[in-house]
């Protein structure tokens, strides 16, 4: 069992940046994906961006991109998710994932393991 745990999220003014962060209790052997999802009030869950475990390669939402970036730290396990030029339709519970297979970086139920979430929320 791995075990995903988001931290960074918060409040912050549009415009503004925010890292979040999402430590895994432990590599599994076939951990090919690790990606970003998140959730407002009232819609449905919603792909923000995907990276293969190597860092080798990157996928994004239409609406993040040139704003969000994703990357991966293997020596710590640990996933990041930097936002700049946040508006206030980022506000959202952001969530991460981990794939143990490749392809379907954006569909949420291809995920084996999910976080809890951190909550952002972004003032106008």
């Amino acid at each position: 069992q791995v075990q995903l745990v988001e931290s960074g999220g918060g409040l912050v003014q549009a415009g503004g940046s925010l890292r979040l962060s999402c430590a895994a209790s432990r590599r599994t052997v076939d951990t090919s994906v690790m990606g970003w999802f998140r959730q407002a009030p009232g819609k449905e869950r919603e792909f923000v961006a995907a990276i293969t475990w190597s860092g080798r390669n990157t996928y994004y939402a239409e609406f993040v991109k040139g704003r969000f970036t994703i990357s991966i730290d293997i020596a710590k396990d640990t996933l990041y998710l930097q936002m700049n030029s946040l508006k206030p339709e980022d506000t959202a519970v952001y969530s991460c994932a981990l794939k143990k297979s490749y392809g379907a970086y954006g569909v949420g139920i291809a995920y084996d393991y999910w976080g809890q979430g951190t909550q952002v929320t972004v003032s106008s």
